[in-house]
């Protein structure tokens, strides 16, 4: 059974089962591909390469199929957004189109997703149970605060839905009429979650997890910089939430009937010294360790906090007053990979353990990884040659200490897909690799889900500096740096100006510098700008403009460092604390966008 079934109130039973699974994974993983390849040999991208065989079908699929990036297979997920027959791709109808935070040229990727894959889904949510029973005593004794919002969606013209995963799964009837399950009882009604305006979802779900903190055992979210959003949300509006409390009343700016009348029915009543408790707590001198002394019960709180979202463990750790950091999963709009089977290491240890039922995985090496200089730069195109494609390895064959990048087949139809995803393999657990995750394949900047790569920026800083540079300044280089020491964080540009017609420090004209900062924000992709205009979870984009020889310093710095002085070039993004360093004691003028870009969704061929 590809998607066995279990109570999830039956920690034994569920760990079992993923000994089960992690000690089978090779001969999972070759009827995974047997039983993918079956169902869907008669779809037209399949056939050419299947041959119609049979019995080679796996070694022809092996032998013949592409290994592709989105651009290739853009043209049939575009057809059937059209209105074409799902059986271009998938054997199976296509149910919804699902839209990835990595972009395309500008704009969301579509992943093909079908019913079933919802029961994937349901499956692999419930795995996290027994894992995190296995590690923490008494979760049936209590709720989680978990912070869970939904985006955008839109129509595409043959009428399938598009939108995000989450969206899509927390709008299921699996997510929506789950049976109920003793250890994973939340504190936000559906209703509040489902609300499509995002303020009025967080302060309803805020306010019911203060009502009910006594319950709660354990705080999350998907990502930590949407939990820290909810954090800064939670300090700005801890007044209107007491007096929430005090009156039994809900705030009349929440207007969606829905969330009033669940909230209402959480708040059951005016309570007067509940109020004052939290407000107590709230007007202390520091908000050092906050979330534990609301919540005194938590246990953890549940944030993926590898990648991107690493930068956001500091200030998760001073709110959260010594509460374990907890990544529980890797998942992502193409597929949901593995587990985290020791959900209580050190951030910096997170490995995760990859469900060998849940696709057909294969991985391309790449070169190790010794210095922070990227073994991505030889990688950066997207063409995998006929050399590197005798190089690919199946789940099993990787080896420890070796750095790949993640290929899927999945049941919904992305065949011998490029995830973008770089991993480093850790260890085994039975025949099942764990890796931990290094990073996204080419991109330079990350605040929230968006994913800007070195050429995306390159192109946005060129065009500001086109149309607001001209005639008055060269600008003689420039790098990046994610700044998440305020919520939201935003993109930080340091700009080295050299005015065209002499040697003077440049006169900057705060205006001119204002619409360069948005103009390299109008040209970011779609994620970028929804981010900025829609979710409010990326603040506004500052340039930092440095006197002249910074740069040459931060090349001092990094040949001090042990970098070659003939293969030294300009990082775009700076992360070491010493090259910052540098840049700010340089700084001769700070700027910021003063208008949000524009956004607005798009359709797959908009």
């Amino acid at each position: 059974m590809m998607i066995p079934s279990y109570d999830p109130n039956d920690t034994e039973a569920g760990l079992q089962l993923l000994e089960d699974l992690t000690t089978n994974a090779d001969a999972i993983q070759q009827q995974v591909l047997h039983q993918i390849l079956s169902q869907n040999s008669e779809t037209e991208y399949l056939r050419s390469f299947l041959d119609g065989e049979s019995c080679n079908i796996q070694e022809n699929f092996k032998n013949k199929a592409p290994v592709v990036n989105y651009e290739d297979i853009k043209p049939f997920i575009q057809r059937i957004s059209d209105g074409d027959s799902s059986d271009i791709l998938s054997a199976q109808p296509i149910t919804e189109l699902l839209t990835s935070s990595g972009t395309s040229g500008g704009k969301p990727k579509f992943m093909p997703s079908t019913a079933e894959e919802l029961d994937r889904k349901t499956f692999f949510y419930n795995m996290l149970v027994p894992v995190m029973n296995k590690f923490v005593n008494g979760l049936d004794e209590g709720k989680g605060m978990y912070l869970l919002f939904i985006k955008p969606e839109i129509k595409t013209p043959s009428g399938l839905q598009a939108r995000p995963v989450l969206t899509s799964y927390y709008k299921s009837e699996q997510f929506k009429n789950r049976p109920f399950n003793k250890y994973n009882v939340i504190t936000s009604p559906n209703d509040a979650i489902l609300c499509e305006d995002s303020q009025q979802s967080m302060y309803c779900q805020l306010l019911c997890g203060l009502v009910q903190r006594s319950d709660v055992l354990r705080l999350g979210a998907i990502f930590a910089s949407a939990f820290l959003r909810a954090v800064k949300f939670l300090e700005n509006h801890f007044t209107e939430l007491c007096a929430d409390i005090r009156t039994g009343t809900v705030a009349s700016w929440i207007t969606d009937s829905g969330c009033r009348d669940s909230v209402l029915s959480i708040l059951n009543g005016p309570n007067q010294e509940l109020a004052d408790e939290i407000e107590a707590l709230f007007n202390a001198k520091s908000r050092e360790g906050i979330l534990k002394r609301i919540w005194p019960k938590t246990k953890y709180i549940e944030v993926i906090v590898t990648g991107s979202m690493a930068q956001y463990i500091p200030t998760l750790e001073f709110y959260s007053g010594g509460l374990p950091l907890v990544s529980v999963m890797y998942a992502s709009s193409e597929c949901f990979f593995g587990l985290n089977i020791n959900p209580l290491c050190k951030p910096s240890d997170v490995s995760y353990t990859l469900l060998p039922n849940m696709a057909y995985f294969e991985f391309l090496p790449v070169d190790d990884k010794s210095h922070e200089e990227t073994h991505l730069e030889s990688r950066s195109t997207d063409d995998v040659s006929l050399t590197d494609k005798d190089r690919i390895v199946d789940l099993v064959s990787v080896e420890i200490g070796r750095y790949y990048e993640l290929i899927i087949t999945t049941f919904a139809g992305l065949y011998r897909y490029r995830v973008g995803d770089i991993l480093k393999v850790t260890g085994f657990h039975n025949k099942a690799p764990q890796f931990s995750f290094v990073e996204r394949r080419n991109v330079v900047l990350s605040i929230d889900t968006d994913k800007t790569s070195e050429e995306d920026l390159m192109k946005a800083v060129t065009q500001a500096k086109l149309n607001h540079l001209q005639g008055l300044f060269l600008l003689t280089e420039y790098t990046s740096y994610a700044d998440t020491s305020s919520i939201p964080g935003h993109y930080v540009l340091f700009w080295e100006l050299k005015p065209r017609y002499d040697n003077d420090p440049p006169k900057l004209d705060k205006k001119m510098m204002e619409d360069c900062c948005s103009e390299v924000e109008d040209c970011l992709d779609y994620v970028y700008r929804r981010c900025r205009n829609k979710d409010r979870s990326i603040g506004a984009l500052e340039i930092r403009v440095v006197s002249l020889g910074t740069f040459d310093a931060l090349m001092d710095f990094s040949i001090s460092q042990g970098s070659s002085v003939n293969q030294y070039k300009t990082p775009r993004c700076v992360k070491s604390g010493g090259a910052l360093q540098i840049l700010d004691s340089r700084v001769i003028g700070r700027f910021f966008t003063k208008r949000v870009p524009q956004w607005e969704p798009l359709g797959l061929d908009s």
